[in-house]
């Protein structure tokens, strides 16, 4: 009976926001990737210079298919760029590609944020796949024994992490771009008109992860208010 109840409208907002987060970013990347590099710029070479200047000559650029599809892993120290940034001279793309030049500069610099981020991946991969069928699990056979419903709250608690994960990355996310900028003004690969075209871009770029935040945030609620629900049957019961 959970799966179609009020419950829902705690996480409608939340899901909302992050539809019309990810459609402004696109939206915010097309619009500015009319605006133009005085200097030439490709968005690989901004990249590069960025690398260049805090001494990472050993991360290497590779071009990577899809759409804003751009990372960087530090698993083989390469940042992949996408089609619509790799060799693009536009604001926006040269935006983006500091800004994984700047996941560089983190992991370089041991930046406390994303090595955080790091030690929590393998945990939140395990509370999201394995955390909710627990408490599905739980709730599922709940009526029958106290120790589904602890069952249940094992899983919300794995679950948790998801949440844990996406407000820790907020920082991580945020003083990467702050760092892209930081490298774009002292290099002066734009000027101030193409600078400010690829901060909104950033800026876009950081409301997605809000956007989860708060999705996972509305999720833990959501399940938490729903085991609430189930203990106070039970005591009633």
């Amino acid at each position: 009976m959970f799966f179609f109840d009020y419950t829902y409208l705690i996480i409608l907002p939340a899901f909302i926001f992050a539809l019309w987060a990810s459609a402004r970013v696109n939206s915010t990347f097309k619009k500015y990737s009319k605006v133009y590099c005085p200097s030439g710029y490709t968005a690989a070479m901004a990249a590069r210079t960025v690398l260049d200047k805090n001494g990472l000559y050993h991360v290497r650029i590779e071009h990577i298919a899809g759409n804003l599809t751009d990372h960087y892993d530090p698993r083989e120290n390469v940042i992949r760029l996408s089609d619509s940034v790799y060799n693009s001279c536009s604001a926006a793309a040269i935006g983006v590609a500091c800004h994984e030049a700047g996941h560089a500069v983190q992991h370089a610099e041991n930046y406390l944020p994303i090595k955080i981020r790091q030690a929590l991946v393998p945990i939140t991969n395990i509370g999201s796949q394995i955390g909710i069928w627990l408490f599905f699990l739980g709730v599922l056979f709940a009526a029958f024994s106290e120790t589904f419903v602890f069952i249940a709250y094992i899983g919300v608690a794995l679950f948790s992490f998801t949440a844990l994960f996406q407000l820790v990355t907020l920082p991580t996310e945020y003083n990467a771009s702050s760092r892209a900028m930081k490298a774009i003004r002292q290099t002066g690969i734009l000027d101030e008109t193409s600078q400010n075209a690829a901060k909104k871009v950033l800026n876009a770029a950081a409301l997605t992860y809000v956007a989860a935040l708060a999705v996972s945030v509305s999720q833990l609620l959501r399940l938490l208010l729903i085991l609430m629900r189930i203990g106070g049957n039970r005591r009633n019961d």
